[in-house]
């Protein structure tokens, strides 16, 4: 597939914003936390005109490249034309987000088999695990409304994220915000992982949960131990990583 790259057409810091949400694709597809071509993540460009950019609809998340990405508007209109559709239901949720939180640069949504399992669970995410603590201590809730193309939900969704980075989406599935596209991505990484294990220890017999004054003090120890969920830890290693395996995402 060829696409014509942007690297000379957009400004240095929107392209190295496109690598890296391209790298996230990618590590998202490798991970396992792929829905087809039915979940997004977004990331906003730098600049005050409020806009993102977004996987052209249609591609596969091990398809996606930084010059494939498509540049939108806050109502999902294409700024730079590009050859790939885009998808404006799946962008409402993103929109919200990004409306509501100025503070914040990416968007992840999933729909994992783990993290849709424990969205329907009445109790939510379970202080069972370490990687649960660190959920909990930054986690909200937003309810099942339908498929979310509405943009009447919008307000509702914002509330109950608030300043969260974490939210449950109701039988639905993950949605994790960051100030970078890295951490993110490494909010999700534990998002996900809490789930899974969650739902392993369930079939294994009676829980143990945490203490509760030892989830109270986590937020804290995230901050003092790695500036809260740090993905610039982890971030330059995952990027050598792709570039073994798939180094066409910077393409």
């Amino acid at each position: 597939m060829e696409i014509a790259s942007l690297r000379q057409v957009v400004s240095a810091d929107e392209w190295q914003l496109r690598v890296d949400l391209a790298a996230c694709y990618r590590l998202v597809a490798m991970y396992g936390w792929g829905d087809l071509v039915f979940t997004h993540i977004t990331a906003r460009v730098p600049g005050p005109e409020h806009h993102f950019l977004i996987n052209p609809y249609g591609l596969m998340f091990d398809e996606i490249t930084a010059s494939s990405l498509v540049k939108v508007d806050q109502q999902c209109n294409k700024i730079i034309d590009s050859p790939f559709p885009v998808n404006p239901a799946g962008f409402v949720i993103h929109s919200a987000v990004h409306e509501a939180r100025e503070d914040i640069t990416c968007v992840l949504h999933t729909h994992t088999r783990a993290g849709v399992a424990v969205s329907a669970q009445q109790g939510g995410i379970l202080p069972i695990s370490q990687q649960s603590t660190f959920i909990l201590a930054s986690l909200a809730y937003h309810d099942y409304e339908g498929v979310a193309f509405r943009d009447e939900e919008k307000p509702r969704l914002q509330a109950d994220l608030g300043s969260a980075n974490f939210l449950v989406l109701r039988n639905h599935g993950l949605l994790t915000v960051g100030k970078t596209i890295a951490d993110a991505f490494l909010a999700m990484y534990t998002f996900e992982n809490a789930c899974r294990i969650q739902i392993d220890a369930q079939a294994g017999g009676e829980l143990i949960a945490v203490n509760p004054l030892i989830v109270k003090g986590v937020a804290q120890a995230m901050k003092v131990q790695t500036g809260g969920l740090g993905g610039a830890f982890v971030w330059p290693a995952l990027l050598r990583r792709l570039d073994r395996l798939e180094p066409g995402y910077t393409d």
